[in-house]
């Protein structure tokens, strides 16, 4: 790089075009103390760079608005000011323009304009790599947080929750408030939905108990025991879009789920097989025995994943 009024080339062609060097008015900043200057622009991106840290760990654990808001402003701000700052007060005045000859130019003029557009890009960049790597890192942490709203609301991850259920093995039935049901509890043709004392209300725990009569039923083959005197428990998941089967016929004996009138088949030997409706299969059954006292309870838990789509191709639980 040569100072003003220098020259390149020689003999016949065409007239020199004239070069700056690096203390030209054109490459001198507007920053009356660049040093300073340049720490403040590093203040406002490692500001930035904790409030996006801040963002993420406060979305991680659901905290209030109020954080989610601050911690995000901080990052907003901190990385504009960073950048107005560093644009406006250290990089290159200029203005910069160029003697052209021709449109076509010569090798010794794309050798000079590589040196220049190097030499322009130390001063602009080189020179302060650590802010434009405060601001990389600050831009980095910003862009892996904006992720976490799309991961938060895919909710927890399932683990065995589609596999499994909240019945286990000595569960009492309760009904919603929580009452433990006993033989004495329903007459023959009486229904209700019961829960296991550990998830009350809960949507896959939902169980339809009916009384058919006072006898023990078989359902199927190895069901010898799973409804005594009279007693039948089925999922009120129904397997076809999961709603619940909330109405039972005594005179049929079926199971009817109201939003796409499915029928599931509850008679002695059928095992709530699906009759009419889309259902694809039956509901699971909830075996279940009188302890000692009378009171109703699971012998184990559902003998397969309860629910619709997925549900039917899972793995069976004890």
């Amino acid at each position: 790089m040569t100072q003003p009024g220098s020259s390149h080339g020689s003999g016949d062609g065409p007239p020199p075009i004239e070069t700056v060097g690096y203390d030209a008015p054109q490459f001198q900043v507007a920053a009356a103390h660049p040093r300073r200057m340049e720490k403040a622009v590093a203040i406002a991106f490692l500001a930035a760079l904790a409030g996006a840290a801040g963002f993420g760990a406060a979305f991680w654990v659901n905290a209030d608005n109020f954080w989610l808001g601050a911690t995000l402003g901080v990052t907003f701000v901190g990385l504009g000011a960073g950048f107005v700052a560093w644009g406006k007060y250290l990089m290159p005045r200029g203005p910069f323009s160029e003697s052209r000859h021709s449109l076509v130019p010569s090798e010794e003029h794309k050798e000079q304009f590589v040196d220049e557009f190097a030499s322009r890009g130390k001063v602009a960049i080189e020179r302060r790599g650590f802010l434009l790597k405060i601001a990389g890192a600050g831009t980095a942490v910003f862009g892996i947080v904006a992720m976490f709203p799309l991961i938060r609301s895919l909710g927890p991850l399932p683990k065995k929750f589609f596999f499994s259920s909240y019945w286990y093995r000595g569960a009492y039935l309760v009904t919603p408030y929580g009452t433990r049901l006993q033989v004495s509890s329903m007459k023959p043709g009486g229904m209700a939905t019961v829960f296991p004392p550990t998830d009350i209300g809960g949507p896959f725990s939902q169980t339809m108990l009916v009384r058919q009569g006072t006898a023990d039923i078989t359902t199927a083959p190895g069901r010898e025991t799973w409804s005594p005197q009279g007693y039948m428990a089925f999922s009120k998941v129904c397997t076809h879009a999961g709603c619940p089967v909330g109405l039972y016929q005594q005179v049929t004996r079926q199971l009817l789920c109201p939003c796409h009138q499915s029928l599931f088949d509850v008679g002695p030997g059928r095992a709530a097989v699906p009759v009419f409706g889309p259902a694809p299969r039956p509901l699971p059954q909830l075996p279940l025995y009188v302890d000692s006292r009378g009171y109703l309870r699971a012998q184990k838990g559902y003998d397969e994943p309860v629910g619709p789509g997925f549900w039917e191709r899972g793995n069976s639980n004890g």
